[in-house]
């Protein structure tokens, strides 16, 4: 049932980055609760959908879970929620942690109803700078971080936030692995512990891994940035007739792409001979590339570069992932049954185990689909859960839920 089966998660994330680390935990074997507000988590009514509140973007990131509605503004829903979390390995949020102190769900409070809980903020900036209580998004992160701005330093015409959640989806698989970690470090010492994850911080560590450049030495040395990634022509490569992606990187991928072209003596030249020579020379080297690759057709390129051990992929559109072979092979993308969308494409954990395997246990919830049976194993009766239900502190769905 997976590696992380017995954990019992409490989730009170919404949006993309909180419900995208706690599906990796519920993948993971976790049992995963997620606490919604009435209305719902905000990415149920992403479009495209066949019904209202179950959208595409929440089918993807809250698979293996269980869902229960609760007000937490209203002090009954609060104490249901310290209930369950008494009964949790791990809680994880995603609001501000002013908020959650204003709800009077703090770690200190928290600790107080389970000392050996997990606690686990994800959210904007570090709580120790004067970023700490502001708002964060995806689109926000990345504009702090700098992508945007390398974008139009590498030659977009305008900065460009990049065309995917990068920043929730990166951040949300820290989570996930600060969670795994917090749990070893607990079963060695049975103590638990907060744990916080700031976006901004977190995306730093991507983003200057390779572009803190020169700052990186104290005295500086040369510039930010990292030439290879900034270079012009580090795209796809127009042919004739489309695009491919190559990489020619090593001295033995341009050796051979010299003889590809008829220009073995092209080794030997100063700017190419050497990787410390390439290196201050990527701009010149890429726009060669693109100049050469215009010659041929895709398929003749895909054919001379495969030929010649050189790293070569055609470039894929959406609609052509969907299609791919070896997605089909591995089943990647695995069409199942779900109760009440009917058929749905479901992603595959992309990591392969010989033992204790990931797998598809639940569908991703109706809205409170699970609030009753969820507050039965908290130890409610069913009269305290009809009145929770009956005053707004609880929800079920619409047309009845699983009790």
């Amino acid at each position: 049932m997976g590696p992380l089966a017995g954990v019992r998660v409490l989730d009170l994330t919404t949006v993309v980055m909180g419900p995208y680390a706690t599906q990796i935990l519920a993948d993971f074997g976790a049992e995963v609760v997620k606490v919604e507000p009435p209305g719902g988590d905000v990415m149920r009514y992403a479009w495209p959908f066949r019904n209202p509140g179950m959208g595409h973007i929440f089918l993807n990131a809250n698979r293996n879970k269980r869902s229960i509605v609760l007000d937490l503004k209203q002090a009954a829903a609060r104490e249901a929620c310290l209930a369950l979390a008494k009964k949790s390995d791990v809680l994880v949020y995603n609001i501000r942690p002013q908020a959650m102190a204003r709800l009077k769900l703090s770690y200190k409070e928290l600790q107080a109803a389970n000392p050996k809980i997990i606690y686990v903020g994800c959210f904007g900036y570090s709580q120790r700078g004067p970023y700490a209580a502001k708002a964060a998004y995806d689109d926000l992160i990345q504009g702090a971080a700098g992508l945007p701005a390398l974008l139009k330093m590498q030659g977009a015409e305008t900065p460009r936030y990049a065309p995917i959640i990068v920043a929730d989806r990166s951040v949300g698989q820290q989570v996930a692995s600060a969670v795994s970690a917090a749990l070893y470090y607990r079963e060695k010492t049975g103590k638990g512990q907060r744990v916080d994850v700031p976006m901004f911080e977190h995306l730093l560590q991507i983003v200057l891994g390779e572009h803190l450049g020169g700052y990186t030495f104290e005295p500086q040395v040369g510039e930010p940035g990292y030439a290879r990634m900034l270079a012009p022509d580090r795209r796809p490569y127009p042919t004739s007739d489309g695009y491919i992606c190559a990489l020619i990187y090593n001295d033995k991928q341009w050796q051979a792409f010299f003889g590809v072209i008829g220009r073995p003596e092209m080794m030997r030249a100063p700017e190419y001979a050497t990787q410390e020579a390439r290196s201050r020379n990527y701009g010149g080297a890429y726009a060669f590339v693109a100049a050469e690759m215009k010659k041929r057709t895709s398929a003749e390129w895909l054919e001379a570069l495969e030929r010649a051990d050189i790293p070569v992929q055609r470039m894929n559109s959406l609609q052509d992932i969907v299609a791919d072979p070896h997605l089909a092979a591995t089943g990647f993308l695995k069409v199942v049954d779900h109760p009440s969308e009917g058929k749905i494409r479901s992603m595959a954990v992309p990591s392969e185990w010989s033992e204790s395997a990931p797998e598809y246990r639940r569908h991703a919830p109706r809205l409170g689909e699970h609030t009753r049976e969820v507050l039965r194993e908290a130890g409610y009766a069913e009269e305290q859960i009809r009145k929770l239900v009956a005053t707004g502190a609880a929800g079920v769905p619409p047309g009845g839920d699983i009790s």
